[in-house]
């Protein structure tokens, strides 16, 4: 009998791929960009729960939750426009502008107050479509056009409301045709018990959902970091970077519609003079939520969570019954110190 001959040697096991190893749950966490505005957000509520005894209660929720939604509904735009590598410094007085025309078009022309809701809408559209526009037409960095487009529209917001009402505010609109409509869609309230919850607080969770949805699940998200990250590298791989820019330009202009909507049919008259200075706060917001000042970095949720933080430092100072004056102080030192720790949280996860 002839031997058999050995059997072949197995084959060496092709090596796994590394990216698709499952990830601990402790390495997603600290790659997030919302990291450090939730725990930020978890010491300032702890802070005031001790310094405020009011701050727990179910009313003093309600207002921190208004404020932060009306900051919200504003830095979660603002925030995708910062993570597309740009600014808007126009967006606090887009704002009041958008409540000036829907107004004064609507007392105006004696119309249904609908009627000036859709031509504000049009108008704030076509001011976030002037500034993209310009910024990729002239190739001037965003802070110059849209300084610009702020020092324009707060001039226009005065010049024209002195010109057609003879104040710097205008004329109510409380008795017109579709005004009740209107104040249950964009500033309704709900009572629950000890608890007011305003339409605001829906609006600023339906955006926040659509943000993220935005951002993680279509096309559009991976247009926006990258475009974020590096506008000439991404031109190279086909994404559209003028329509991406005029587009975000475009959704900050949306939300300042629906912010102004809620503060006209909220108080029935706008005065001209409002929102200059909000703009920074809506900046503020998204950069303590996580969003880098270089764009391709950041998330809508964690700039939720910096308005949330926003709402809980503004109103805790009140409840705790200090000097208010020192509001700026805390928002200052928080700016900094939630910059801090995106960079650190940025380099880990680059790192891993």
């Amino acid at each position: 009998m002839t031997a058999s001959a050995p059997a072949p040697a197995p084959a060496p096991a092709a090596p796994a791929d590394e990216r698709l190893a499952p990830v601990p749950l402790l390495r997603r966490l600290l790659g997030r960009p919302e990291l450090g505005a939730v725990v930020g957000a978890a010491a300032v509520f702890l802070f005031f729960s001790f310094a405020a005894d009011s701050f727990l209660r179910a009313s003093s929720l309600s207002t921190v939750l208004y404020s932060a939604s009306t900051l919200g509904i504003m830095a979660v735009p603002v925030a995708l426009l910062m993570i597309g590598g740009e600014f808007d410094l126009s967006a606090g007085v887009m704002v009041t502008t958008s409540a000036l025309v829907s107004s004064m078009f609507s007392y105006q022309m004696t119309a249904n107050v609908w009627v000036g809701v859709l031509v504000s809408l049009l108008v704030t559209l076509a001011l976030g479509f002037f500034n993209g526009y310009m910024l990729t037409r002239t190739k001037l960095p965003s802070f110059i056009i849209t300084l610009g487009t702020f020092l324009m529209l707060t001039g226009l917001n005065l010049g024209f409301t002195k010109l057609i009402t003879g104040t710097v505010s205008t004329k109510s609109i409380a008795d017109m045709e579709g005004f009740p409509s209107a104040r249950a869609l964009f500033a309704s309230q709900w009572t629950l018990g000890p608890v007011t919850l305003k339409v605001t607080v829906l609006w600023w969770a339906a955006l926040v959902a659509l943000a993220t949805w935005i951002l993680l699940r279509t096309r559009a998200g991976n247009w926006i970091f990258a475009v974020g990250g590096g506008a000439d590298a991404a031109r190279a791989v086909g994404v559209p970077v003028v329509r991406t820019r005029i587009g975000l330009y475009m959704g900050v202009a949306l939300c300042a519609w629906i912010s102004g909507q809620h503060i006209l049919f909220s108080y029935d008259v706008v005065q001209s003079g409002e929102g200059v200075g909000n703009e920074f706060l809506y900046i503020i917001a998204a950069v303590i939520g996580g969003c880098l000042m270089t764009g391709g970095y950041g998330s809508a949720i964690g700039a939720a969570v910096g308005a949330f933080i926003f709402g809980m430092t503004s109103n805790g100072i009140v409840y705790a019954q200090w000097n208010p004056d020192w509001f700026k102080f805390f928002l200052g030192a928080m700016l900094l110190l939630a910059t801090l720790l995106n960079a650190w949280v940025r380099k880990r996860a680059e790192a891993k």
